[in-house]
């Protein structure tokens, strides 16, 4: 297991309230069925939550961003880079206006629902192999 593997592990024990908010939202599919993870490396970083299926990142950012202006650019570049699209919301907005940062996640993915996995996929090995 990597450093930074250990490192998220430890950061989802430790969400901030706006975190444990919004993951309550979007855990479980529950934002019209698209898949997210928290705390997930991505290169250098360890994201929020990731939406991979919807290439979508979102940063909760405390004051402490305030001052980290370009090192937060910085970061959205290289997620960028990876073919992300970041989206960052204030931890103030989350605990605040919590529908309407859900509005926003939800316009900036495809419209087309993502297909959910099988409830009964097949045991390892037994897949169609291709010829």
């Amino acid at each position: 297991m990597t450093v930074t593997t250990r490192y998220a592990q430890v950061l989802r024990r430790r969400q901030t309230d706006a975190e444990k908010l919004l993951w309550q939202r979007l855990r479980d599919r529950r934002l019209n069925g698209w898949k997210f993870k928290r705390q997930v490396p991505i290169e250098k970083f360890i994201v929020d939550f990731c939406c991979a299926d919807g290439k979508l990142v979102i940063e909760l950012d405390g004051g402490q961003h305030g001052n980290r202006t370009q090192q937060d650019m910085a970061r959205t570049d290289i997620l960028s880079s990876n073919g992300y699209l970041v989206l960052r919301f204030w931890n103030n907005d989350v605990l605040t206006n919590l529908d309407g940062v859900l509005e926003e996640i939800l316009s900036t993915l495809p419209q087309s629902t993502p297909v959910p996995p099988h409830p009964n996929p097949l045991p390892s090995g037994e897949r169609e192999q291709s010829e």
